[in-house]
């Protein structure tokens, strides 16, 4: 599978805005989704943030697999990572990411407090690459669809702040990505998740991926939704998708499998789910 290039045109243009606005905020929310809290990383966001401190938001945690999502935020604890699973559709993610900022810029705010500055809300911008559901979040610690509050001065022109509450301020600025993958098996992951076009990827790749990624993980709930006998198990994957194919009535019709079984992923069919795996790791931190 040749180097999948991912939006090389926007990435300059992103990596500038972000850093010429780092000396707005206090802090960064790097937001992930809990299903790929590594694969939906921004490799390159370390050296662009520097020592700014840093928010790991793992969002769609209600589509996690549960274990897994309390692995790795014990694993980025352990990597001196402040980092916090939410589901930005309930109500109180607001709340909780509130307080966690406050807890990641302590020490920042009880310096205001000791100058006599209170009440003076925290800013941030949120980065994350697409659908890793910063609309979602930005909506929920709004309250309501983006309501602009109004430039600021010195900001550059077209980033605007959202005040979601007399805690917060969110510089609203464009994600930021990397423009390709030099890992295959990271294309495989955001492209079954829906983060990547699926025209980017051939979906066979992607299904053969998913299909023997579930079996070895999930190998009750796959084989249950899919009708997978136990015999059947541990045939070579192409074979068994051309069984499979067939069983759901779709002849010899393969690109109406690999469309059915990948929405069947994204929409929980399957149950829940993580593709990064802690032997997935190197050990550190970007």
């Amino acid at each position: 599978m040749a180097t999948i290039q991912w939006f090389p045109g926007h990435m300059s243009k992103a990596r500038r805005q972000v850093q010429e606005n780092l000396k707005y905020v206090d802090f960064v929310i790097e937001l992930v989704d809990a299903r790929l809290p590594l694969s939906s990383r921004n490799p390159m966001l370390g050296k662009i943030i520097g020592d700014k401190p840093r928010l790991l938001v793992l969002n769609k945690a209600d589509l996690a697999d549960t274990a897994s999502v309390k692995t790795w935020l014990k694993y980025f604890s352990d990597q001196g990572i402040k980092a916090l699973a939410i589901n930005s559709k309930e109500a109180a993610t607001a709340k909780r990411l509130t307080q966690a900022s406050k807890d990641l810029m302590k020490d920042k705010l009880a310096r205001n407090a000791e100058r006599g500055i209170q009440n003076k809300a925290l800013r941030t911008m949120i980065i994350g690459i697409p659908n890793a559901g910063k609309s979602t979040l930005m909506n929920r610690l709004a309250g309501k669809k983006i309501a602009i509050t109004g430039n600021k001065p010195g900001v550059t022109k077209g980033q605007q702040w959202l005040k979601t509450n007399p805690d917060l301020e969110i510089l609203d600025t464009p994600g930021i990505l990397w423009p390709k993958f030099e890992d295959q098996l990271v294309g495989l992951k955001l492209a079954l998740t829906g983060a990547i076009k699926d025209q980017l990827l051939p979906m066979d790749e992607v299904t053969i991926f998913g299909l023997e990624y579930f079996l070895k993980h999930y190998p009750e709930e796959t084989m249950k939704r899919l009708r997978i006998k136990d015999d059947e198990r541990d045939e070579e994957i192409p074979e068994l998708i051309m069984v499979l194919t067939a069983r759901f009535g779709f002849r010899d019709d393969y690109d109406r499998f690999y469309t059915m079984f990948v929405k069947d992923i994204r929409d929980g069919r399957l149950g829940t789910y993580c593709l990064d795996q802690l032997e997935d790791s190197d050990g550190s931190d970007d």
